[in-house]
């Protein structure tokens, strides 16, 4: 295992390579306000971060990672065109994984360009993949945009889009209700005796949603159930998207193909292809990259578009080693009114020298 002084040395010399790239130096604080940030980081971030109290401050949580906060800064007062770095320790409990660090020095780079965002995801990706060079590992990549546009374009009751939404970063609960809005499943018992006005209580109202809510909740559900199912066809369009997972090339034919009976992710396909040919016009090799339509969805839940990972070779114990992506509406909800492209990535230093002795 690598030392902290050896750790802490290469994240310089890979804080110094951004730097090059006119990349500005940033230092968020590595206590934050808890309040927003616990709402914008995913559910598995959320539940692993450190948080804590006090009668000035309220709460705050130490930071699990520098995206959020460096987003916060720029959108305060940043200029535009950005690039910031920085390096440092996150920090995120192991409760179910002992084995895994609970703090780690991370190194960053974050591109905030509105010219030109199928270059800027290139840059970020070229840049952290020059740094990896000779290392074995493997990279991937994704869109979570893609999946986001086929479930707005489904033709269904927008509160079923917003469920589906919502629960795009839980695989296994999304194929779930996209099955049960499809009428694939069968209403749990309790819910057809709701639905069919057989529950009956004299119980007193406890716990914190008033009687009004609650009316609402079951009327929401009357009204799910009165809703037409979503389209066999369009449940086959999605799970054939989930299941695409080819080489870049490949995997954008198949998208095209899957964009004349599902008009709605053109866009998002089209915004692929612009990406692919900014990789090639840097040197990635795109023949050879893998395209995984459901990578990163267990991730980080502010990612919206282009998404990215490098795995070790033979070490599944090992988490990526490297992995990023794009978050525009973050800015958006951090912008107050503002909104700017922005796309970023981090490595793990620590990793990448344990990669390198072991070679």
């Amino acid at each position: 295992m690598p030392t902290r002084s050896q750790t802490l040395a290469k994240a310089n010399a890979l804080r110094g390579m951004f730097e090059t790239q006119g990349a500005v130096l940033v230092e968020p604080p590595i206590l934050q306000p808890a309040g927003t940030l616990l709402d914008l980081y995913g559910e598995d971030i959320r539940a692993r971060a450190y948080v804590t109290s006090d009668a000035l401050r309220g709460e705050q949580m130490l930071r699990p990672d520098f995206t959020v906060p460096v987003v916060q800064m720029h959108m305060a007062d940043g200029a535009e065109p950005a690039r910031y770095t920085y390096a440092g320790e996150v920090f995120r409990r192991q409760e179910h994984d002992p084995d895994r660090a609970n703090e780690y020095v991370q190194v960053g780079y974050e591109v905030f360009d509105r010219t030109d965002p199928a270059g800027a995801d290139a840059e970020v990706f070229a840049l952290i993949a020059s740094a990896l060079d000779g290392l074995p590992v493997t990279p991937v990549t994704g869109d979570i945009g893609v999946l986001m546009a086929a479930v707005d374009g489904l033709q269904t009751t927008q509160r079923r889009k917003a469920a589906l939404m919502r629960h795009i970063w839980r695989p296994r609960r999304f194929r779930q209700m996209l099955h049960r809005f499809a009428g694939q499943t069968p209403i749990p018992a309790t819910r057809a005796a709701l639905l069919a006005g057989d529950v009956i209580t004299d119980a007193p109202l406890i716990g914190l949603r008033s009687a009004a809510e609650i009316g609402a909740r079951v009327q929401a559900l009357h009204d799910d159930a009165a809703a037409p199912p979503i389209t066999g066809d369009e449940v086959d369009l999605i799970e054939a998207l989930l299941g695409l997972r080819e080489t870049l090339p490949f995997a954008l034919t198949r998208l095209h193909d899957l964009a004349m009976d599902l008009p709605a992710i053109s866009s998002a396909v089209a915004r692929i292809d612009a990406r692919a040919q900014a990789l090639a016009a840097r040197g990635v090799a795109i023949d050879q990259l893998m395209f995984d339509a459901s990578y990163g969805r267990s991730q980080m839940e502010y990612y919206d578009g282009f998404v990215f990972g490098f795995r070790a070779e033979g070490r599944p114990d090992l988490p990526s080693i490297a992995g990023g992506g794009r978050y525009d509406a973050l800015t958006r909800r951090l912008g107050q009114g503002a909104e700017i492209p922005a796309v970023g990535g981090v490595m793990r230093p620590g990793l990448m020298l344990e990669l390198e002795a072991a070679r």
